[in-house]
Formats: structure tokens, C-alpha cells, sequence
């Protein structure tokens, strides 16, 4: 059940970023840097490649099945990744973004959303805010 959080063998990170300092890149990169084994596929509109690595413009156009989706875009864009990874049935999400609860109360809305939508799919989730 806890497989894919602990051992995926591959894994979408939705927000990579070619811009070092930036969490989608130092996320990316420790990943690459420091030994993971399996697939990595960076997840970016705006990019053909991140550190080498083909990018996506959209988790949807990934083939591959994807054990887990570490999601790195703002908070107001987390709810359309996630139903991206819905639809293509992926199962196990981290939700890095900050701006939910500890926001206001948009974000608190935006919170509720996204646990409801989670719990209706059965998706299993750390986050949201989870970097630190």
C-alpha cells in the first residue's frame, strides 16, 4: 500500500524547474544526484529537457506508469495536476506547494478541495506543504 511513497520505481515531478534555487529543481536534482533507481519524468510546459531528462509538458503525454507524482507548482494549480493524475490513474501523490491552509481562507477552501477530491478517488497523499 505504502510502496510507491517508499519504493517507487518511477516518478513524476509536476513543477520541475530548469531554474537552480527553485524547489522543482533541487527537488529533480537530488533525485538524480543522489541515487534513485528508477524512472524520473520532470513535468514542465515550458521545457524540452531539465538536467537532461526529457521534460513533459503535461503528466498525461508520460506512457509510463507512474508509482508517484511529487507536485511543485503553486497552490492555485495543484487541483488540475492532481486531476491529471487521476485520470491517468495514478494512486500515490506528494503535495510539496504551500498556499493551502496556512494562507487564509482560500487557501483553506482550496485545502478542502483537494482533500475531498483525494478521499472520492482513493488517493493516497502527503501534503499539501510538506517541503522542510
Amino acid at each position: 500500500m505504502l510502496e510507491h511513497f517508499f519504493s517507487p520505481k518511477t516518478v513524476a515531478v509536476v513543477g520541475a524547474s530548469r531554474e537552480e534555487g527553485k524547489v522543482g529543481h533541487d527537488l529533480l536534482k537530488n533525485l538524480v544526484k543522489h541515487g534513485y533507481k528508477g524512472k524520473i519524468y520532470p513535468v514542465n510546459p515550458h521545457a524540452d529537457n531539465i538536467l537532461g531528462i526529457k521534460t513533459y509538458p503535461v503528466i498525461k503525454k508520460i506512457s509510463d506508469k507512474i508509482d508517484l507524482a511529487i507536485i511543485v507548482v503553486p497552490a492555485p494549480y495543484v487541483g488540475k495536476a492532481v486531476d491529471e493524475c487521476i485520470e491517468i490513474g495514478i494512486d500515490s501523490i506528494i503535495v510539496i506547494s504551500a498556499g493551502f491552509k496556512e494562507s487564509g481562507i482560500d487557501g483553506t477552501a482550496r485545502e478542502r478541495e483537494l482533500y475531498q477530491k483525494i478521499k472520492q478517488h482513493s488517493i493516497r497523499m502527503l501534503g499539501p506543504t510538506v517541503l522542510g
